[in-house]
């Protein structure tokens, strides 16, 4: 790489560039999805298909939310709309300028009060100790290569008994090639844990860039669940999901849900 490369500007458009493309990661929530949630009827998701257990979350009444990594006019919306009646407060921080624009389309169109802030997962500064009752963390960590300052910052600006609800993929995914799993074809490649940056050639890697797709890291189950043990936090539920269409699919649930306490 070239010296200087700063991977957070590089995701960072690259996820301006998947808004422009229509990824359904980035596909704002309708207003029936929002009535809905405004009459108690809501559900949404830190993986590709399973909604997060009802169970897993803190009542909401007064409760200060940080949906972290999670722009796309989804997850921060549907919270916001859920806990307007009893007083919640929603942020969503992100890394993606468009990203957080489809979050504030959705408040507009919506009328619904929430806040938006640009930023690096990895760096919650600009929040004070103990700020959130709630984090929820989709599946994004894999867009950072440490995700060990995640987990601190997390638990740092966590309430003590607040709860982080967490989603990430399984490092099995990154054995495999990936060009021949989108063909259908499994063949192990890649040993763990992975890296666009050091795990692929240099051409491959050139042409991820040039089309714009953002760079991903494999990381291990030790650093994903054992990493936010040792931030201090409790792991108190647990998930696994899959992806149809995927080639291992057939196989194997490729992502996590935890569900993790501040102790």
């Amino acid at each position: 790489m070239t010296p200087g490369f700063d991977i957070r500007t590089y995701n960072s458009h690259a996820w301006d560039v998947a808004v422009e493309l229509g990824s359904e990661w980035t596909l704002p929530v309708d207003a029936v999805t929002i009535a809905k949630a405004r009459r108690g009827d809501w559900s949404i998701v830190l993986t590709p298909t399973k909604p997060i257990p009802a169970e897993w979350f803190p009542p909401l009444d007064n409760a200060a939310i940080l949906c972290l990594a999670s722009g796309g006019g989804q997850q921060g919306p549907i919270l916001a709309a859920a806990g307007e009646a009893v007083g919640a407060s929603v942020v969503v921080f992100d890394n993606s300028p468009r990203q957080l624009e489809r979050d504030r389309e959705v408040a507009r169109r919506e009328k619904l009060s929430l806040k938006t802030v640009e930023g690096d997962m990895a760096d919650l500064s600009r929040f004070a100790d103990a700020s959130f009752d709630l984090i929820v963390h989709p599946c994004s960590n894999l867009f950072v290569p440490d995700v060990y300052p995640v987990w601190r910052e997390a638990a740092r600006v966590l309430k003590p008994g607040g709860v982080l609800l967490a989603g990430f993929i399984n490092p099995i995914l990154y054995l495999f090639d990936q060009k021949k799993a989108d063909a259908g074809v499994l063949e192990v490649r890649h040993r763990l844990p992975y890296s666009d940056l050091t795990s692929i050639s240099a051409e491959e890697r050139r042409e991820y860039m040039a089309a714009q797709e953002a760079l991903e890291f494999g990381h291990t189950l030790t650093d994903q669940i054992a990493g936010q043990i040792e931030a201090g936090l409790a792991i108190t539920g647990f998930y696994e999901d899959g992806w149809p269409g995927m080639a291992l699919h057939e196989y194997t649930e490729m992502f996590v849900a935890t569900r993790a306490m501040k102790i």
